[in-house]
């Protein structure tokens, strides 16, 4: 290809279309098409994520509600929350800031990261199978499930105090140091 042959390149290194292509306005830059269409894409994934988590998590609040058996005035007064207001946030057409959240979460009496976790403000924290495994069981309230993780963690806590204890072994038994009766 000849150096004449080559389209033209503007000032930062982008081919500008001489206008040989049917359709194409002499000295349009071709790649703002493309990469125009590209950021539109990503911004429409984005925003279909984004009312994702909305609905997520009206759904969520609204299933913890209904079995706290507490309906939409009493968690509306509990969290200080207007009533439409929490209305739309179960239907899904409002996404609620942390602070709201955390409200609601108070008048559920659930946990207000369990909240946070469902509207993609937080990261699932995790803790291996036995945490995993409480987090999913649907059968749970959050509070069951904070109060289960709680209590584990806590049996942990005491079962590492006691494993570096001299003279005992992660089960809490003694340790064999010397020549038993057995051997």
């Amino acid at each position: 290809m000849s150096e004449t042959d080559q389209p033209s390149q503007g000032g930062h290194g982008r081919a500008i279309d001489d206008g040989a292509e049917p359709g194409v306005e002499p000295g349009t830059d071709r790649t703002d098409h493309g990469t125009n269409r590209g950021i539109n894409q990503v911004a429409d994934q984005v925003a279909d994520r984004v009312a994702d988590l909305g609905r997520d998590i009206g759904e969520y609040i609204k299933q913890q509600r209904s079995s706290a058996k507490i309906s939409l005035r009493q968690l509306s007064r509990l969290a200080g929350v207007s009533n439409p207001y929490l209305s739309q946030i179960e239907r899904g057409l409002r996404k609620p800031s942390a602070e709201i959240l955390q409200q609601i979460a108070k008048g559920l009496r659930i946990s207000a990261e369990a909240l946070y976790v469902r509207a993609g403000i937080l990261d699932v924290a995790h803790g291996g199978p036995v945490v995993d495994a409480v987090r999913a069981d649907d059968a749970l309230t959050e509070r069951q499930k904070q109060i289960l993780l709680d209590v584990y963690e806590s049996f942990r806590r005491e079962n590492s105090t006691q494993s570096t204890v001299e003279g005992s072994n992660v089960d809490g038994e003694p340790s064999r140091t010397g020549p038993t009766s057995e051997e």
